[in-house]
């Protein structure tokens, strides 16, 4: 079983804060992707990296061929068709930029959506750009599709300012697409939410199908009302139908397995073997045969809301 994501990485601000250089990625066995990324370097709004920088939101990039993105023969060759890139800020200054490749298949089912509010504009989330596999129905319902805070899970995420978990989507009465959803077999999904830009929401959805899954595992982390470590809040895995029970007690410090180093740093982090980390959640992994990881933080008015974990 594939997974939709195929590539992942991070990139950081240079020292002068000029450009972004790639820190690290998972790239699997696509080597020649990798050697022509290490050297690359991009600037304010340049590549997919370069243009989330400067958008200061998630970008879905559904065509590689553009000139402007400067890999496109590269991800040709490697089977790679759709990028996501995902900006990490504290107040006006970039972190990190999260940059994930997805490949197609015959047998791809499931979506990546960006939606996105403009309060100005009026009360609903409307797509923004999607990557739907060969999805082809659940598209175009999709980009006929507007949510009112609250209802999908685009709204309520937008409602909580949280990111969310939902599962058994074909038969939830509170996933407005459910109908379509058990036509093309997607179950599961998560949405994240991206609210830093006063007067505008942006919310990223990762729909997952069980033959075609976007990750193998999706954790959500936060911050106790102390603040002093992590509990996990929910969590959806293929192999780990009880997943609560893995983390029952758990308490993860800063710097503590990889959602406490990204609590600790404020930045993305990956592990390409998640398993080898003596840790509940590597012992968890382990148990689970998840090789590789890579953990987002949610921030909001510059203070962490949660971390998002993905499991491959």
């Amino acid at each position: 079983m594939k997974t939709f994501i195929r590539v992942i990485e991070i990139w950081l601000p240079s020292r002068d804060r000029t450009q972004l250089e790639l820190s690290a990625g998972l790239y699997g066995r696509l080597d020649a992707f990798r050697e022509f990324s290490a050297g690359l370097r991009f600037g304010y709004d340049e590549g997919l990296a370069g243009r989330a920088w400067a958008a200061r939101h998630p970008m879905i990039l559904r065509d590689l061929d553009q000139p402007w993105f400067g890999r496109g023969d590269a991800a040709r060759e490697a089977g790679l068709t759709c990028g996501v890139a995902v900006p990490v800020f504290a107040g006006d200054y970039l972190l990190a930029v999260l940059c994930f490749f997805c490949g197609d298949s015959e047998a791809h089912i499931g979506a990546i959506e960006l939606w996105h509010n403009d309060a100005e504009e009026g009360p609903d989330l409307s797509l923004v750009e999607g990557y739907f596999g060969t999805a082809d129905s659940f598209a175009w319902i999709a980009r006929h599709t507007k949510f009112r805070c609250g209802f999908g899970i685009p709204g309520a995420v937008w409602h909580s300012n949280m990111p969310l978990i939902m599962e058994d989507l074909g038969s939830t009465p509170g996933f407005l697409r459910s109908e379509i959803a058990r036509y093309n077999g997607i179950d599961h999904g998560l949405g994240i939410p991206f609210m830093d830009d006063p007067g505008h929401t942006y919310v990223m959805t990762l729909l997952s199908a069980a033959s075609s899954p976007i990750a193998r595992r999706f954790e959500i982390w936060v911050p106790t009302a102390t603040r002093d470590a992590l509990v996990f809040q929910a969590g959806r895995c293929d192999s780990t139908p009880d997943l609560a029970l893995d983390y029952d007690g758990v308490q993860l410090k800063r710097g503590e397995a990889l959602p406490g180093q990204v609590w600790m740093s404020g930045l993305p982090a990956l592990s390409e073997d998640i398993a080898a980390s003596d840790t509940v959640v590597g012992r968890s992994a382990a148990q689970a045969k998840l090789a590789q990881a890579v953990a987002l933080p949610v921030n909001s008015n510059g203070r962490l809301r949660a971390v998002v974990a993905w499991y491959f």
